[in-house]
């Protein structure tokens, strides 16, 4: 960019990446009712990141660069294909809420796990009590999870347990693309974006194949209701959202765009009480309580 970005759009982008988002992990859960995880996956990311790419073609932007194909790639398996796979699995055990809870999380695996800044990180008292105070939200909601009714023998814990893991797996991504990817001008950009939807599409439709998801899949008793989702996901969570978060990177502070992650939670709660009609119990709202002021203390400057 050779100008700052205007009010507006700084605005705009902030909107669908805080509230777009966090309603996403709604829309998943309604998508899974007909849609295999492998096929939701691959159907999203290879439709997404092939618009994407021909939108750069028209652009006139050079896309078929190796350094640029690969280091996107490597980002989208180990972010998107990890991030939303384990939020697809774990939704056949747990609530679209409680996955947006528990995703919330994330910043303090982030800190725990960022070896190379423990010395200036550890100093502060907030940050360790911030992260001893996280991981009493995160067991406030498995020991819900492990003491819940289970109808027809559904493990709910196995849920927070796959969520614990996708967390943990997108700090690791996080940090290795902080420490071992420099940004040559191409990581930010919209081709990036493109590549990275097309390398995770192609993971999960390789998944897709080796699982048998294919051909579970019944295109004549899929609802019109998981079609419009998923197209809000592609439209919306993928391109939109996740494209104005690529953005946001590269003209505001990372650690301001990093706020989403209060954000998503608290939206997806609302949206999943209010269209999904999701029981959420006081623990969940208190279990978000306590991962909120601890990511907020963690964060504190």
């Amino acid at each position: 960019m050779t100008h700052p970005p205007s009010r507006i759009a700084v605005i705009v982008a902030y909107f669908l990446i805080y509230v777009v988002w966090g309603s996403t992990y709604y829309f998943i859960g309604v998508c899974l009712r007909d849609f295999p995880p492998f096929v939701l996956g691959t159907l999203r990311f290879v439709v997404a990141g092939t618009i994407l790419l021909v939108a750069c073609k028209m652009r006139g932007e050079l896309l078929f660069r190796r350094g640029l194909i690969l280091k996107a790639a490597v980002c989208g398996i180990v972010l998107l294909f990890v991030d939303q796979g384990v939020i697809m699995f774990a939704q056949h055990y747990v609530s679209s809420s409680l996955v947006a809870i528990m995703a919330s999380s994330t910043a303090v695996w982030i800190m725990l796990l960022d070896v190379p800044q423990w010395r200036r990180n550890f100093r502060s008292v907030s940050t360790v009590a911030g992260i001893v105070l996280g991981f009493i939200g995160v067991a406030m909601l498995y020991l819900e999870q492990l003491n819940m009714q289970r109808p027809g023998g559904r493990h709910y814990e196995y849920g927070v347990l796959l969520l614990i893991g996708g967390c943990i797996s997108w700090a690791c991504g996080t940090l290795y693309s902080k420490y071992h990817i420099r940004d040559n001008g191409d990581e930010g950009g919209l081709a990036s974006s493109a590549w990275q939807m097309l390398g995770a599409g192609i993971v999960f439709a390789l998944c897709a194949g080796l699982s048998g998801d294919f051909s579970r899949l019944q295109l004549s008793a899929v609802s019109s209701v998981s079609w419009l989702s998923l197209s809000y996901l592609i439209v919306f969570g993928s391109m939109m959202a996740y494209t104005a978060y690529i953005w946001l990177l590269r003209v505001r502070p990372a650690t301001e765009v990093a706020t989403h992650a209060y954000v998503n939670p608290v939206v997806a709660v609302v949206i999943g009480a209010g269209l999904g009609h999701e029981d959420v119990t006081l623990i969940q709202l208190s279990g978000l309580a306590v991962i909120l002021i601890s990511v907020m203390m963690v964060n504190r400057k």
